[in-house]
């Protein structure tokens, strides 16, 4: 089997904490496929299914000198601090798959629940988001705006994806303030990811992704 040759398009990895983020995935993969290749398992899962798949998937290793990006779509639980730093290794390592550039790896983060990213679609605000009864707070909210929102559901979360430009200026700004909260700063970097994943507030990173996925158009 020939070695794949690099596509003109940025190959990019998707790898999914659940069924909502797989949906929103699929969105953006239909939105951009004229300038983007987006791919992802048919199973949710994060870091450790990454690192395993990579390592077994003859597909995905001999792909791996022409990906991009990796992305991992999730959401920021507060008793996962502690996984940080074993994600972080698997991070390093995943990174190295390709030798130069090194593939970057970008976290789609979101605190507690990705309805609250989908809000951010319709408003910007920053609630505290901790308990099951928070998240169950922020998904009425959303249905709200759209009734026939279930998790999972590829047409009720495509009409919410759609408003992802107000989405991008929410989150963004969502980001920014944080600043004043101890960020340490606004680029996509080690330090700033460690603080985020760590910090107990609320934001969503998810808008980075969209924002490099625009700027491949120009």
């Amino acid at each position: 089997m020939p070695r794949p040759t690099r596509n003109q398009k940025p190959l990019i990895y998707v790898f999914c904490e659940g069924e909502s983020e797989q949906a929103y995935t699929d969105f953006l993969k239909k939105e951009f496929s004229d300038i983007a290749v987006i791919k992802r398992p048919k199973s949710t899962g994060l870091f450790e299914e990454a690192n395993d798949i990579f390592k077994k998937d003859k597909r995905y290793r001999e792909h791996a000198e022409v990906t991009d990006e990796i992305w991992f779509f999730f959401d920021v639980e507060k008793d996962e601090k502690g996984k940080w730093d074993s994600r972080y290794q698997i991070i390093k390592k995943l990174r190295k798959l390709r030798k130069k550039p090194e593939i970057h790896i970008r976290l789609l983060m979101t605190t507690a629940c990705i309805e609250y990213w989908l809000m951010l679609h319709y408003k910007k605000y920053a609630p505290d988001i901790e308990s099951p009864a928070d998240k169950q707070r922020i998904l009425r909210e959303l249905r709200n705006y759209v009734k026939t929102y279930v998790k999972g559901d590829y047409s009720a979360t495509a009409q919410i994806a759609e408003k992802y430009p107000d989405a991008v200026k929410n989150a963004k700004s969502v980001l920014s303030d944080l600043l004043q909260e101890g960020l340490p700063e606004l680029n996509d970097t080690d330090t700033r990811n460690r603080w985020l994943y760590t910090c107990s507030k609320t934001f969503s990173t998810v808008f980075e992704a969209i924002e490099y996925l625009e700027s491949l158009k120009d």
